[in-house]
């Protein structure tokens, strides 16, 4: 019966797998190390505000974040910005509608990020989530657990996988990418290094621009994650202290019974 059950569970696991490459045949998904990687991993706020950077000069022009509030730019299990910087940058960089002045306004920390459809290209808000374990890259979410693959990993990958290469299908034109399920995507190259200055002298080659807005769209993506990781700890220490104190109740009330069997 063991057997069995393990033998199509084997199965199970094989088949899921082999399907996931198959889906993402082509596209090969580097391992970035990420601070907020592993049970005890935490955000970096220094690389979140890297990331909003990046994303601000160079990602916004083409893909929105209309799931994310503005003001929660300011939390300390984020990017950590003052509420003076807060409300500075989204009175400079966004304009959203107001249906009561039926006409646009600088936006306010309370305003989510505006939605960008002028193109075509997906908001950003959730991309990372989209494409992390069971529904990343590797299809079967053993990645994520034990190497922490997920969707920053995919964005990071996919950011530096462009080769150089480029053909015209149908009257559009795409971009040979390694990390693309397929290989191409009509995307340009959206980075090339050296797109933003840091002020902090922060390195700016594609590969740590890559990473540090990969994070942040990370972040975007769980704002939460810190305190479902806390959560989750301290109910794996109450669930063990449980577990013994169960134990030691369980011994203490069955001790009688089990004495009382012995001498007869």
């Amino acid at each position: 019966m063991f057997k069995k059950l393990a033998l199509s569970t084997a199965m199970a696991l094989g088949l899921a797998t082999g399907g996931a490459f198959a889906a993402g045949e082509g596209g090969h998904v580097e391992d970035f190390s990420f601070s907020f990687e592993g049970p005890f991993g935490t955000y970096d706020q220094a690389q979140l505000q890297r990331g909003l950077k990046i994303y601000t000069e160079v990602c916004s022009a083409c893909h929105g974040l209309r799931y994310v509030p503005i003001r929660t730019l300011g939390s300390e299990a984020g990017p950590g910005i003052p509420e003076d910087q807060v409300r500075a940058y989204a009175e400079q960089n966004f304009e959203v509608f107001d249906e009561e002045l039926d006409d646009y306004r600088p936006a306010r920390p309370t305003d989510n990020f505006p939605a960008n459809t002028s193109l075509g290209a997906p908001d950003l808000s959730l991309m990372a989530k989209a494409r992390a374990g069971f529904h990343g890259p590797y299809g079967t979410g053993l990645n994520q657990l034990v190497n922490g693959m997920g969707g920053a990993e995919y964005i990071a990958s996919l950011l530096t996988g462009y080769t150089g290469e480029e053909k015209e299908e149908a009257g559009t034109l795409f971009y040979e990418n390694t990390a693309f399920p397929g290989g191409w995507i009509s995307m340009a190259p959206p980075l090339q290094g050296e797109d933003v200055e840091f002020d902090d002298g922060h390195p700016n080659s594609l590969h740590h621009e890559a990473q540090d807005v990969s994070a942040f769209l990370m972040w975007a993506a769980e704002p939460k994650m810190m305190a479902r990781k806390q959560a989750g700890f301290v109910g794996v220490i109450f669930l063990g202290v449980l577990s013994v104190l169960l134990y030691l109740t369980n011994k203490r009330i069955w001790r009688p019974i089990k004495h009382k069997h012995e001498e007869a």
